[in-house]
């Protein structure tokens, strides 16, 4: 059964919480970082390639404790921006469109 509203009446606002948000998306980064590294150590003998860890995290060379805290650092900023440029930009858009 559709749910009717008056010509005058707004959609309630659907926001997303942008701290919530940039939490959420920092640990889930820094949770696959260490995975990644983790499976690095596990399985050494494997066939991935993990270039695209010096692709999406600048100065990521090698692992030693440096790029390591690096790497982690590095995740938990980029969910930082995920978070402060898609927040905003969803919260925007979905206040303006039923």
């Amino acid at each position: 059964m559709p749910i009717s509203r008056k010509a005058d009446e707004t959609p309630a606002a659907r926001t997303l919480p942008v701290f919530a948000l940039g939490m959420a998306l920092s640990l889930f980064l820094e949770i696959a970082y260490l995975l990644c590294v983790a499976g690095w150590y596990a399985f050494p003998d494997l066939p991935i390639e993990h270039t695209a860890l010096g692709i999406f995290l600048p100065g990521f060379r090698e692992l030693n404790w440096g790029s390591f805290g690096l790497g982690l650092a590095e995740s938990f900023v980029w969910g930082w921006f995920v978070a402060l440029t898609f927040g905003p930009l969803y919260n925007y858009f979905a206040n303006r469109w039923p």
